[in-house]
């Protein structure tokens, strides 16, 4: 997938034609829609074109429970095409985005919420506000405890990033694509063999959730984005273990694509310090990401 032409004129315009309606109202899918169930899915593709020869993988993958809503909204009402026009301003070429979407296993039926790499505005927004949100689900299978630990399913998104994404920036040129899981829970240990069996009907034995992060990290550069600085107190301490400075705090929600524009153009070399990185993301964006940059890591 991936195929067509960006423009950011006509993102604009989606998500100004709705950036008065209600959350229900922009995000009408109570179910999971049968395009984005996962189950039995190979792999989603980000291939090559004629009209963009060297592609890039990015996925949002987008904590959807209740306290984790504004992400989603944000991006369908006002952020996502300026993430857009980010990557353009930071010269980064033939950007195609998949949105995931995902819950508690132990509480929800529809867990995990599959979408495809798109390029085009129309297609793009197609898959995020074909999301069902939190609230909407079908009840949780029969393996469920639901033990009520505050945990949510962030190893079935880095699972199926690397177990089940196909991506010619990779296959061809050997370069990573970016995965970036929006949270504010901390993490389940493990990736479930049933759970997993269960959503996606793979067969496998129980993985770590870092050995799940660490076949992740083959294809891709992996973000954990936390919403604020008052959610990391709680959590940020139980994300580092298995991610290191790839945890990183925003300053609010609204600041989830200038930061992920921010780590792409850092990735690919096209920024290189404070400054720059500050006139291309704002200065907001550009102090969440001063961590990940005095690391020294790329």
């Amino acid at each position: 997938m991936g195929f067509g032409s960006y423009s950011f004129e006509a993102h604009a315009a989606l998500t100004q034609a709705r950036s008065q309606k209600s959350t229900q109202e922009v995000f009408t899918q109570t179910s999971l829609h049968p395009s984005m169930n996962p189950f039995g899915v190979k792999h989603r593709e980000s291939r090559d074109s004629k009209e963009h020869p060297r592609s890039l993988g990015i996925v949002f993958a987008l904590d959807v429970s209740g306290s984790m809503g504004e992400i989603p909204e944000l991006l369908a009402k006002k952020e996502l095409p300026k993430f857009m026009k980010s990557l353009g301003d930071c010269g980064v070429e033939s950007p195609q985005v998949l949105f995931m979407a995902f819950t508690d296993h132990e509480y929800d039926g529809r867990p995990l919420q599959v979408g495809q790499f798109e390029t085009t505005a129309e297609l793009m927004d197609q898959w995020l506000v074909r999301c069902s949100l939190s609230g909407g689900g079908a009840a949780a299978p029969a393996y469920a405890s639901k033990t009520g630990q505050g945990f949510e399913s962030y190893d079935l998104a880095f699972y199926f990033a690397a177990k089940h994404t196909a991506m010619d920036c990779w296959e061809k040129r050997k370069k990573k694509g970016y995965l970036f899981v929006t949270g504010d829970e901390p993490p389940y240990s493990h990736a479930r063999a049933d759970v997993v069996k269960h959503v996606l009907g793979d067969t496998i034995s129980d993985m770590p959730l870092g050995a799940v992060i660490e076949a992740a990290k083959e294809t891709f550069e992996p973000f954990f984005l936390i919403p604020d600085a008052g959610r990391a107190q709680s959590i940020k301490d139980r994300w580092t273990p298995v991610l290191g400075d790839r945890v990183i705090v925003l300053v609010g929600p609204e600041d989830t694509t200038g930061v992920a524009a921010g780590l792409v153009a850092l990735g690919e070399g096209n920024i290189k310090d404070a400054a720059a990185l500050r006139a291309k993301v704002g200065e907001r964006a550009a102090r969440c990401l001063g961590p990940w940059l005095a690391s020294n890591r790329r």
